[in-house]
């Protein structure tokens, strides 16, 4: 059985907690250490997301809504494979915009506008029987055992939008 999201973070993940618990926009933090930011290797479509997920948004069972997958990097060097669904009914008025954001961080959208509320991280650690494990994993030549990842719904006008973040290897090599 796969474990489930958690609202408090377990002391098994000492190295990335810091990335973990921030709070802030995580494209922010990253660009404070990297030069060479750059969101990469998006996959953007209409799907079905996965239970978990629908619940977090409010979705009906077979209801669609925009998938997007993408990794932030630091020059060469993937650091975060992130996923977002976005319902079709968030797509409207300020947000509209977010459905063409094509290789521009999510993140900074997010968090540019003071009005945006973000629930509290729900944490996971992540292993090869988890979906999301296998899509962060597919341009890692050596995947670990398990990843550690975070997620939250961030609401504009009573509309959600749930961001999924999983923290690969190398974002250790980032100071937090």
């Amino acid at each position: 059985m796969q474990s489930l999201w958690q609202n408090r973070l377990s002391e098994s993940c000492t190295r990335y907690r810091p990335w973990l618990l921030d709070r802030g926009s995580l494209t922010r933090r990253i660009r404070m250490r990297c030069a060479a930011f750059s969101v990469r290797h998006v996959q953007q479509q209409h799907g079905v997301a996965m239970p978990s997920e629908r619940h977090m948004v409010a979705l009906k069972h077979h209801s669609r809504a925009l998938l997007r997958d993408v990794f932030l990097y630091c020059g060469e060097t993937p650091l975060v494979f992130a996923h977002s669904v976005l319902p079709a009914t968030s797509l409207h008025g300020t947000w509209q915009g977010l459905g063409r954001l094509g290789s521009k961080p999510l993140g900074a959208a997010l968090f540019a506008n003071p009005r945006v509320q973000r629930t509290p991280l729900q944490f996971k650690k992540l292993n090869r029987r988890d979906a999301l494990y296998k899509r962060a994993c597919t341009i890692l030549p050596n995947p670990p055992a398990s990843l550690w990842a975070r997620r939250s719904v961030f609401y504009l006008e009573g509309r959600p939008i749930l961001v999924t973040e999983v923290f690969l290897p190398d974002i250790l090599k980032l100071h937090p």
